[in-house]
């Protein structure tokens, strides 16, 4: 395949014949790594034609850069870029541009600093990866998303594949959601109570926009989702920090100038605690005394493998007060990025708007490929063995934090697949965790969690969900070793 005839450009400042600028501009690209060995050339007739000079002046570049071995000729195949490009000519270097824009003046909001925990980005090259919220390859059912996948490039979906939904979603995706996902968290809705989005954290940024003003108050948990925290202050809301303790939220905490209570009662995050079924009853009733609304993450409910999940907040509800967020990014992979939301139809239509004027409709292939996966029963087979090994790992993990005398600061009532961890009160977690690196071990601190300064730094998190079993217990002994030793 030759290279596009688009990528060529010469610079109208250029000194020289056009013949040497045509040379400089092609070895440049090769000496830059843009046009890469192999690579086919354009034809001397249609970069001359895109350059608008005449053939026989780009024919005597390219033999030219021939002749440097900068390119290679096959027979009537056309030029191509040489095995053994020599070193670069001594072409005066470009001028690099400066900007002269004073962007601490011109930028009206920034979003840069949101104090989000970032894992490394080659976090499975480690030996003991205790992160949080990554998909172990063994686990994945990669064969049959494969299958999915290809039956939705089929010609029987070719319409999903290629059509633009503008503000819709894929029927097959909402109907296995109403008659599948909702129903087991005890939810009954309708086609036009759910809106597709690009995961939990895209449901939550509309949620906040549709229903939070600059004059309106978001009670958030303390410490939270660190994502949620930044969603809401670039709103420009009223934030109010409410504790948690081992039941979750404390919804008697709440102030009495909410508007809206962000919430995750299945797994707390980052304290994995899990609210009782009686303090969600109550919560809705403080909501109701407030005329407050509530926004449910129901993040990781899937992973209930020590008992049934208590029933949503949303399933609780009788006037349409609990907008629920969903995903299946957690329980798939994360790089999927597909969650939904489920609430009345006057705030789904204004969230769905929303959703069209940013990126119009979650693409037609992810959906309808998902579809498959769930409609096939692939996602529960999935789930079962996930739970399973998440399990074992979990047991392994308990009785390793006994044994190296580990503290742990919460634990889901019902699985998950973390641990939210304490040290010793005069450790920095976030030392530890470059310490840790060094001996090919990853924690996830805890200070990003809290929203306030004087935020305690001596939390951490470990995942298992990335980590086998028997790796476990020496990562465990690292940790503790590197905490026993701390000066």
């Amino acid at each position: 395949m030759a290279i596009s005839v688009e990528t060529f450009f010469l610079a109208p400042e250029g000194q020289g014949t056009l013949q040497a600028r045509i040379q400089q501009m092609v070895a440049e690209g090769i000496l830059s790594g843009r046009l890469l060995r192999g690579e086919k050339l354009p034809s001397t007739r249609k970069l001359a034609k895109h350059l608008g000079v005449s053939r026989i002046t780009v024919t005597l570049a390219y033999t030219e850069l021939q002749a440097n071995d900068y390119l290679s000729s096959r027979g009537r195949s056309g030029y191509y870029v040489s095995e053994n490009a020599p070193e670069p000519p001594a072409f005066e270097p470009q001028p690099e541009s400066e900007d002269s824009i004073d962007w601490s003046r011109a930028l009206g909001q920034r979003f840069s600093a949101d104090g989000a925990n970032r894992k490394p980005s080659d976090w499975a090259r480690y030996r003991f990866p205790f992160v949080y919220g990554q998909t172990d390859p063994t686990l994945f059912d990669h064969a049959n998303w494969r299958l999915c996948a290809l039956q939705a490039l089929g010609q029987k979906d070719f319409e999903s594949l290629t059509s633009d939904y503008y503000d819709q979603d894929d029927p097959e995706l909402i109907e296995f959601i109403l008659r599948h996902s909702l129903p087991r968290r005890g939810i009954i809705a309708k086609p036009d109570e759910i809106l597709v989005t690009m995961g939990a954290q895209n449901a939550l940024w509309l949620a906040a926009q549709v229903l939070l003003t600059q004059r309106r108050t978001a009670a958030i948990e303390e410490p939270c989702y660190p994502s949620l925290r930044s969603i809401l202050s670039q709103s420009r809301c009223h934030l109010a920090p409410v504790g948690v303790d081992a039941d979750g939220l404390k919804y008697d905490d709440i102030p009495p100038e909410t508007d809206v209570i962000f919430t995750t009662p299945s797994h707390q995050c980052p304290t994995t605690a899990t609210m009782p079924l009686e303090n969600r009853k109550s919560l809705l009733q403080k909501a109701r005394a407030l005329d407050a609304l509530i926004v449910e993450d129901d993040y990781e409910f899937e992973m209930s493998f020590m008992r049934a999940p208590s029933p949503a907040l949303k399933s609780l509800d009788s006037e349409g007060r609990v907008v629920y967020v969903g995903s299946f990014s957690k329980s798939l992979f994360p790089g999927l990025r597909l969650g939904y939301l489920v609430g009345s139809r006057a705030f789904i239509r204004e969230a769905r708007a929303l959703r069209t004027t940013v990126l119009r409709h979650v693409p037609g292939h992810v959906q309808r490929t998902a579809a498959y996966f769930l409609r096939l029963g692939h996602y529960d087979a999935l789930i079962r063995r996930m739970s399973g090994v998440l399990s074992e790992r979990r047991q392994v993990m308990t009785e390793a934090i006994e044994e190296h005398g580990l503290s742990i600061a919460g634990t889901g009532a019902f699985g998950g697949s973390a641990f939210w961890m304490r040290a010793p009160d005069h450790i920095n977690t976030e030392v530890l965790a470059a310490r840790l690196q060094a001996h090919s071990v990853l924690i996830e601190p805890g200070k990003p969690f809290f929203g306030e300064d004087n935020a305690p730094q001596n939390h951490y998190r470990l995942g298992y969900s990335s980590i086998p079993s028997s790796r476990i217990p020496e990562g465990l002994e690292i940790i503790a070793r590197e905490i026993k030793n701390w000066s």
